[in-house]
């Protein structure tokens, strides 16, 4: 394959010879091992090598000198954040609490083995590979684990070599071969059988059917399907016998330490009954992190070697002594992703319509195919939502990653990587001993415009949800990379990324730890917004940073006199919802603040436009605003629950309308004092004022706003404001 692949010589991108070439310069390429091939890494390596392969070792990760997988446990670990939050998020903390857990695998695997080792509270009440059933209906959480981590330890093992003696009452180990297995009424009780015996693959079925808080696939086939599927469709004949339907689990948790162990389907009914579960390519994403962390540390450090500035040993050495540093920065991906699917959750079958209206999207963009995604028909999502439903986690998981891979192209396609503002992610993706000793050669990167695209995408998507990005450049007619850039500006004029990491700090629950976060969000998306409607689309993040951050600065310090009586009992009702989940006043307040500003951009870019002061613009603003009615208008359109995506975008026209004719109105104020000017304008046109006001009065009483209201006001504010 290395003939037929791009080459990088001197720097230059070379084509393979003899080869007719019919696409762009591609040079990157690696491989990875899977089951059964982790040590062909080094013969992969040496085959680069030898070949003159500009990757060299970085080729194929994980051989003698590069990250052991199953050594860090980082599959594992990576997968076990999955269920740690599952379980958070229901009240409970599997490192001290008991969880019965049943499982897949054997403590001789990397996944299972190392996965069935990080808690010791885990009381494992079954298992079974392709050798043996294991059964403990009543283990000794610390006595168990003790015996796991003794078997994990012996170059090779099974369930044969589990002391029987630390086995509970009425407990045993089986061989596959058994024609039939029986069944005490301690086993009975825990599976919740009737049967006396039962041959082992109806016995694996009841395992994976039993009432178990954690079912942990670590092993190798594919053990539940959807029910609209027939045994034929799931491809892995050798389980057919024992796969069960996702609809008919009664366990309150599945994590996908192992690929292919559930089906999509199966996934989407077990998650329809309440179980909790993500996917396989959320869960285990650890191991490929490791692997791509491995390959990006590798090419800069490869090329200090070349160029004679690092010995091979010294680097090895390097390499090794990063090894947590690195798991580290995997594991925080997985963190965060397993949070934005928390997040994107949290809307239930209200944000059926977003969602479908995405699904739509990434549909148009060639991103996502429904039959091979898992996702269902409009009609068939629709009647979801009549039912109370909305989108299940794997589905939400698959439109997740397909949002972070349309940033993170929109991205690569831009100019943004380059912009200094960006400089501290690519840092941040290498660990600090490479970061001080060879912080040139991560700066200089091959592929830096790459990992600033996929850590800008991560951000953008694991903090705002895959709905805000999508949405914003459909309503605001943008491209994805504007979006970008605006993210990138306003995180940096609002120091957003420091309240992200105070909301992770604050001791509150799950629950209201979301509420915080996507409060925050919600914030953060208005001011996206603002931006991208106020600045020109060309402008850099830098750019926009210093154009705009001394006079949003200079509003936020003067909020407190700015703020009118609609936008204080807003922002009392806000402080009052946050103060709830428990999180203390000062967190409270920045994020009650954020929402505040709304405006502020709009408001700092025409003072700057005009010549005006920041606090009069904003002064005229505001007592516009109150005179008016809009301020009430502009949160109702905030509050509004669209129908359907074209209600949506008409709420987000009429939201842009409220805020632009305001700007436009104040552009042609005096300069010196835009504020008497208003003051004189109210007083000309005091009947006109009082005919538009009595009917934003008049819709102030409906108990529920309505688009077709929202927008004659709009209507009737541009002629007002016209004259």
């Amino acid at each position: 394959m290395l003939s037929v692949t791009d080459n990088i010589v001197d720097g230059k991108v070379v084509h393979p010879d003899a080869v007719t070439v019919l696409d762009g310069e591609d040079p990157y390429f690696v491989v990875a091992a899977d089951k059964g091939t982790a040590t062909f890494s080094d013969v992969a390596n040496a085959i680069a090598t030898t070949s003159g392969f500009w990757l060299g070792d970085a080729f194929a990760s994980g051989g003698s000198h590069g990250y052991d997988h199953k050594a860090m446990g980082i599959t594992a670990r990576g997968a076990w954040i999955s269920v740690q939050r599952h379980f958070a998020e229901m009240g409970v903390d599997v490192q001290t609490e008991a969880v019965r857990v049943v499982g897949c695998g054997d403590m001789s695997g990397d996944v299972f083995g190392n996965g069935m080792l990080l808690s010791k509270s885990i009381r494992l009440v079954a298992a079974f590979d392709h050798r043996h059933i294991f059964l403990d209906p009543d283990p000794d959480p610390a006595k168990s684990w003790a015996e796991r981590n003794r078997l994990f330890a012996l170059p090779r093992s099974s369930w044969a070599d589990y002391d029987a003696k630390l086995i509970s009452s009425g407990g045993g180990i089986f061989p596959r071969s058994q024609k039939s297995i029986p069944l005490s009424p301690e086993i009975r009780a825990v599976l919740d059988v009737a049967d006396e015996t039962l041959d082992p693959s109806s016995l694996i079925s009841a395992i994976l059917k039993s009432p178990a808080d954690l079912i942990w696939f670590g092993g190798i086939g594919t053990y539940i399907k959807g029910a609209s599927e027939a045994n034929a469709q799931v491809g892995d004949p050798a389980n057919d016998a024992h796969r069960v339907n996702g609809g008919e689990l009664r366990a309150r948790v599945i994590g996908e330490g192992a690929n292919l162990g559930v089906t999509q389907a199966g996934r989407i009914d077990f998650a329809l009954k309440g179980g909790r579960i993500n996917t396989d390519f959320i869960d285990n994403s650890a191991g490929v992190d490791c692997s791509d962390n491995e390959v990006n540390i590798k090419i800069p450090l490869n090329r200090e070697m070349i160029e004679g500035r690092l010995g091979f040993e010294d680097r090895n050495t390097l390499l090794k002594s990063m090894t947590d540093e690195v798991a580290a920065l995997v594991l925080e991906d997985n963190r965060l992703q397993t949070l934005a699917l928390s997040l994107a959750e949290q809307g239930g079958a209200a944000s059926l319509p977003a969602h479908v209206r995405i699904i739509e999207m990434l549909e148009g963009r060639g991103r996502i195919n429904r039959a091979v995604d898992g996702l269902a028909a409009n009609d068939a999502l629709n009647r979801r939502m009549q039912d109370g439903q909305g989108l299940t986690r794997p589905e939400l998981a698959v439109m997740l990653s397909h949002t972070k891979l349309a940033l993170q192209q929109a991205i690569e396609g831009s100019s943004l990587a380059q912009d200094k503002l960006l400089a501290p992610l690519l840092d941040d993706a290498f660990p600090s001993a490479m970061r001080k000793g060879f912080g040139r050669a991560i700066r200089e990167h091959r592929l830096r415009g790459e990992i600033i695209a996929t850590k800008l995408a991560n951000r953008i998507v694991n903090r705002l949800g895959f709905v805000t990005p999508l949405e914003l450049g459909e309503e605001e007619g943008v491209s994805l990379a504007m979006v970008s850039s605006a993210y990138v500006a306003v995180d940096r004029i609002f120091d957003v990324q420091s309240l992200w990491e105070a909301i992770e700090a604050t001791p509150v629950n799950e629950a209201g730890r979301l509420v915080l976060f996507a409060t925050a969000a919600s914030a953060m998306r208005l001011h996206m917004a603002d931006l991208l409607r106020s600045a020109p689309g060309d402008n850099a993040p830098t750019d926009v940073v210093v154009m705009l951050g001394d006079g949003v600065r200079k509003l936020d310090a003067a909020v407190a006199q700015l703020l009118r009586h609609e936008a204080s009992l807003e922002s009392d009702v806000l402080r009052t919802t946050l103060a709830a989940t428990g999180a203390d006043s000062a967190l409270v307040d920045r994020i009650v603040r954020l929402h505040e500003l709304d405006g502020a951009i709009g408001n700092a870019m025409l003072a700057r436009s005009f010549g005006m002061d920041e606090i009069a613009v904003t002064r005229a603003y505001v007592r516009l605003g109150e005179a008016l009615g809009l301020d009430w208008a502009r949160a109702a359109i905030t509050r509004f629950n669209p129908a359907d995506g074209w209600e949506r975008l008409l709420a987000a026209g009429l939201g842009r309308d409220f805020e632009q004719l305001r700007l436009d109105f104040l552009a042609r104020m005096p300069a010196d004092d835009p504020v008497a000017a208003i003051e004189q304008w109210l007083e000309d046109h005091r009947m006109r004022v009082y005919q538009f006001r009595a009917l934003v009065d008049r819709a102030r009483m409906s108990a529920m706003p309505t688009a077709a209201m929202l927008a004659q006001i709009a209507s009737q504010a541009r002629i007002l404001l016209s004259r």
